[in-house]
């Protein structure tokens, strides 16, 4: 594989420029000194940042976009083999490397690069890792899936030792990672155009554990299936967390929440009470996320007034339970959730934050997910009082299995959850404006562009 030489700055293209991982990584090579192009198919705030910051960016994705003074062109998962700009870059000789790749060596250059995985929990996990460091004054380098309200980003650059990453399973990426401190948050059948079935997904965050040096450390959830499977034998330390006190060394008791859904806890550490800790955020989910953050922050010597004080202060990421505003009597919020566990955890704190009824108008990420989740996704989605289906928004894929949002609403049917389903957003925004009475709590829900409804009953 080519290898950077980062005291050596090149010229680097990003096919994609315009996505959240790979715009963060360009704006980490721009401070670095390299000079960076890249391409996307329209302008978004994204690019206009990293335009503002010095990159080239053209529109749509060509060919003609390659050049020869590219020493390096960087894609991700969403560029097919046929794409123009790969093919042309392939004609040319041009070094090729995925974003994940491109990670890895640049996690190569801090003492301390610290990686969050996991099928749920990632950027809401990463995200309180990130203000923990930040109030701590430890000047990170960060690497978010998501918008940190703080600094208005999903990356920064810093001087420090610390770098902090998402680290996702899909397509096995993770594993091009040099991770001195992995987190596992959980491992669920996720990516199944990816992998073959659960025991693949387990394998690859087994070997993700494997990457971790001696000197370094894997904090895992002690609740995973037969978690044993994944650690036995590790060179590294392993500290668990979880909900189970007797076998977790960070673990808690006597959650509660508050009026708005926040949620409360007594840490226990080796089965000792610590002291009550509350969060800013909703739901058990992020109790335990939580408990991760804890782990990591005893493991760095952080402060733990710092961490307590952090963690009561951080009211979650983008698209993670969002707040959106309220229109009337109409609260409305938005959330990433396309998983049914996801969904679940997002509807189960919903029921915790004030409501006379709970709509979700949701939205499919992706035919292959939907299919092989339908049933499951039809249980977790009747925690609603109503549902609104969009069409699947396809993703990277083809409809090549048949399946639609009629197939998920025959199965809340069966269920007796009342549902409706639109072939589009204004559709789905004139029922809701006909329908929405005084007290519901609106929740747009999904991976792809599910936000824009919210935000278009609500004019921003």
């Amino acid at each position: 594989m080519y290898q950077i030489n980062f005291s050596k700055p090149i010229h680097v293209h990003f096919m994609g420029i315009g996505g959240i991982s790979m715009s963060g990584l360009a704006q980490i090579l721009i401070d670095a000194g390299f000079t960076v192009s890249g391409s996307d198919r329209k302008v978004s705030p994204l690019t206009k940042q990293l335009t503002e910051m010095g990159a080239k960016i053209a529109y749509p994705q060509s060919a003609d976009n390659i050049t020869d003074d590219i020493d390096l062109a960087v894609y991700t998962a969403a560029i097919a083999p046929d794409n123009p700009e790969f093919m042309e870059a392939q004609r040319r000789n041009i070094p090729i490397m995925t974003r994940a790749e491109l990670l890895g060596q640049i996690m190569k250059n801090y003492d301390i690069p610290i990686a969050i995985s996991g099928t749920h929990g990632k950027t809401t996990t990463t995200s309180m890792v990130s203000e923990v460091l930040l109030k701590a004054d430890a000047d990170p380098t960060l690497s978010i899936g998501g918008i940190l309200k703080s600094i208005g980003s999903n990356i920064r650059v810093g001087k420090s030792e610390y770098f902090v990453t998402e680290a996702c399973e899909y397509t096995n990426s993770f594993l091009s990672f040099f991770p001195r401190i992995g987190i596992i948050l959980d491992i669920e059948e996720d990516h199944m155009d990816f992998f073959k079935d659960i025991n693949d997904i387990r394998s690859s965050f087994r070997r993700f554990a494997q990457l971790i040096p001696e000197n370094g450390a894997l904090i895992i959830n002690g609740d995973i299936d037969n978690v044993s499977e994944l650690t036995n034998g590790l060179k590294c330390r392993v500290i668990y967390f979880g909900s189970n006190p007797a076998f977790s060394k960070y673990s808690y008791k006597d959650a509660s929440y508050d009026e708005l859904g926040r949620a409360s806890y007594t840490l226990l550490v080796d089965n000792a009470p610590v002291r009550k800790t509350a969060l800013g955020v909703v739901g058990e989910h992020n109790i335990v996320n939580s408990l991760a953050v804890i782990a990591l922050m005893d493991l760095l010597d952080i402060d733990r007034e710092t961490v307590f004080n952090s963690l009561h202060d951080f009211s979650g990421t983008d698209r993670r339970f969002e707040f959106k505003g309220k229109l009337g009597g109409i609260t409305i919020f938005d959330d990433y959730a396309h998983h049914p566990t996801e969904i679940r955890a997002t509807l189960t704190a919903a029921a915790n934050y004030p409501h006379s009824r709970l709509l979700c108008v949701f939205q499919p990420h992706t035919y292959t997910r939907t299919k092989a989740f339908l049933t499951d996704f039809a249980k977790a989605l009747s925690l609603a009082d109503m549902v609104i289906l969009t069409d699947i928004y396809a993703a990277r894929e083809k409809n090549t299995i048949g399946i639609s949002s009629l197939d998920l609403k025959a199965e809340l049917d069966k269920l007796g959850v009342p549902c409706r389903y639109f072939r589009t957003f204004d559709a789905i925004e004139n029922f809701l404006l006909e329908n929405c009475i005084d007290g519901d709590l609106l929740i747009t829900m999904g991976a792809g562009d599910v936000v824009k409804i919210g935000e278009n009953l609500l004019g921003i």
